[in-house]
């Protein structure tokens, strides 16, 4: 429901007083008004799900699955070592939101949520009630981060708009939503997982059963997409048209993030992808299993991913359909667009999705594409940023302070400059509590072209991996053991920004 704020009000009566004291510059307010020229450009962030910029032709990668995303890049700034915070949805999406590191946040944990102190630390509640502010998490994980800020959302979309079925049981308790989607459709409900309640779990699956058998999935060979672990069904071209339709008709200036599930797992492409890259001649760099992963087999790894890139594509195609629909409605001339993921997808060393420790780039270099307002140039920027840049970046170009909590620096193109001695982190602690020390963890620090990796407390002691990501973007060489000076230095700057982070929660 659209609130209406006491500055809001303000702002209006403040507009109002020049119709009676200056014709003139009513006459131009009325004139811009009418023409729907906002005071500030919208701001539109498009999160995809599971999304590796390794597997982004935009980003060189061999099989042509991003065709539109390129399309796009040339109207954008294009970011090549851009990481995300975390290598899942919870620390992901709230690093994004926060513009904090999950060592701060501590939203790290499954099914986690951002320290409650700190919750009014958020992008909504930055930009302020200048904006009309939409929130559409259709990921339910996203969910439990940002109905955290529900308070500064103006607007909120529930995770099955634009699905095909309706069957979360939260969404039937509004003033509660978080909680009410925690208690019955990720513990009682939950699809797949163990009977909390016996007899309600098997009518509700009985149920769920029947409605899904009564889907139509035509024109998707593999079943529908479908968010893993919970009964929400939709169709891509439903979901980036419903979008399409949905933004011409939000009030200006409007600041949306639309967290879409696709192209995370199940891969479920169109017809129309079913059978790309079957027989396209790529061939992975096949790289030894890690001894932290699956050790899953290279055969099984390179089906998962052809699938994966099935998907994208499939996606791909419904997003350039959405970007000719929003230049036709003129929203690219007056606003901010933003393609980005909040975590990567992994096919090899033995491990395929995310759900692992590890922190090598395909799991955590993920795309960041910007179009701003009426740009019709690309321009490409390579030194490494963080999902953490973003809060700052938009509070600078609305006007507004960077909040001193803010762990990001703006973007380089939009406000920043490029900064190669900055470090920037990415970290993993989902076996850790949120409340104490922590002790299982990994952590990539990302400074200028190297990166250093840190685990501790998945074996007797630390261990270090070393790369040089300018001259070895696979990371097969490990120069830890061979450059002891530099790689001592980097180790020093990595573990007392770690235990810096850490210091409140260790007694």
């Amino acid at each position: 429901m659209t609130k209406i704020s006491r500055r809001s009000f303000l702002k209006l009566m403040g507009a109002i007083a020049p119709a009676v004291l200056m014709p003139s510059a009513f006459s131009w307010l009325d004139k811009n008004l009418r023409l729907g020229v906002p005071s500030k450009p919208n701001v539109i962030i498009f999160v995809f799900d599971a999304m590796s910029a390794r597997n982004l032709s935009v980003y060189g990668y061999p099989r042509q699955t991003a065709p539109n995303l390129e399309r796009f890049a040339e109207r954008a700034n294009v970011y090549h070592s851009h990481h995300s915070g975390g290598n899942y949805t919870i620390p992901g999406t709230a690093s994004l939101l926060t513009g904090t590191y999950p060592w701060t946040h501590r939203a790290i944990n499954y099914s986690g949520v951002v320290k409650r102190s700190l919750v009014e630390n958020n992008i909504f509640r930055t930009l302020g009630d200048d904006y009309h502010r939409l929130a559409f998490p259709q990921n339910i994980w996203s969910s439990f981060i940002v109905s955290q800020f529900d308070a500064d959302i103006d607007t909120f979309l529930p995770s099955d708009t634009f699905g095909e079925n309706n069957s979360l049981l939260g969404n039937y308790f509004p003033r509660d939503r978080n909680l009410a989607i925690r208690a019955l459709d990720d513990f009682v409900f939950k699809i797949g997982g163990p009977p909390v309640a016996l007899i309600l779990q098997s009518l509700k699956n009985a149920s769920y059963s029947r409605e899904t058998a009564l889907l139509d999935s035509q024109g998707y060979p593999r079943g529908l997409p479908h968010v893993i672990n919970y009964p929400l069904y939709f169709r891509l071209e439903n979901l980036l048209s419903g979008l399409a339709a949905l933004l011409p008709k939000q009030p200006s200036p409007f600041f949306a993030y639309l967290h879409l599930f696709p192209p995370h797992a199940p891969y479920r492409p169109s017809r129309k992808f079913n059978k790309y890259f079957v027989s396209d001649g790529f061939v992975p760099v096949d790289k030894p299993a890690h001894r932290l992963s699956d050790h899953l087999s290279q055969s099984v790894l390179d089906v998962a991913r052809r699938s994966y890139d099935q998907y994208i594509a499939s996606l791909d195609e419904e997003f350039g359909k959405l970007m000719d629909k929003m230049e036709k409605a003129g929203i690219l001339e007056n606003s901010y667009v933003v393609v980005t993921s909040d975590h990567g997808e992994m096919f090899e060393r033995g491990e395929k999705n995310h759900e692992t420790p590890l922190l090598y780039e395909p799991i955590i270099h993920v795309p960041l594409l910007i179009s701003s307002p009426g740009q019709k140039i690309r321009h490409d920027v390579y030194s490494p940023t963080n999902a953490v840049d973003l809060l700052p970046t938009f509070a600078s170009l609305a006007g507004t302070p960077i909040p001193s909590w803010s762990e990001g620096k703006p973007l380089p193109g939009l406000g920043g400059v490029e900064d190669l001695d900055r470090a920037t982190f990415t970290v993993e602690a989902k076996l850790s509590s949120a409340f104490g020390p922590l002790h299982k963890a990994t952590v990539a620090m990302r400074k200028g072209n190297h990166k250093l990796i840190y685990y501790t407390g998945y074996e007797a002691e630390e261990t270090f991996e070393l790369y040089d990501m300018e001259n070895d973007p696979e990371e097969l060489d490990d120069l830890y053991p061979s450059e002891p000076s530099f790689a001592k230095q980097l180790r020093k700057e990595l573990l007392e920004s770690f235990l810096a982070a850490d210091k409140s929660y260790r007694k």
